[in-house]
């Protein structure tokens, strides 16, 4: 979330702020680092499916709108359904409202986890589909 909200905010490339982010946090273990990275450039190659997604189940809302935080919440949470869809759901829903409640209003909490809960019964439904067709 912090690189995509850096990315967002300080509108760099995506390269820039990979180097920029991991030049302060040199002590990061190796596994999540990798799995930053990757989720990181899941956002990035699928930006645009994401911010469809995102404003297909944010009822009157526009991702660009929206708090930068939040949608950057959003945008991570949904690049982990979409990028990672053995990780249930209710994990990722979880750990996005954590980082929601440290970083955002209590009223941003309840709008995230709206959304998330909306995107993610969506995917399942269409996952359940695609696999009895």
């Amino acid at each position: 979330m912090q690189m995509l909200f850096q990315a967002d905010m300080g509108r760099q490339n995506f390269d820039h702020v990979r180097q920029t982010f991991w030049r302060e946090r040199e002590g990061v273990d190796d596994e999540i680092r990798g799995f930053a990275d990757d989720l990181f450039r899941t956002a990035e190659d699928r930006a645009e499916e994401i911010d469809q997604i995102i404003e297909s189940h944010a009822q009157h809302w526009r991702v660009g709108r929206m708090a930068a935080v939040d949608r950057n919440i959003l945008r991570t949470a949904v690049a982990e359904f979409v990028g990672y869809s053995s990780t249930p759901k209710a994990v990722i829903i979880n750990e996005a409202l954590e980082i929601a409640r440290k970083f955002s209003s209590p009223e941003s909490v309840q709008f995230i986890n709206g959304v998330l809960d909306s995107v993610g019964r969506d995917l399942d439904a269409s996952r359940r589909s695609t696999e009895h067709a």
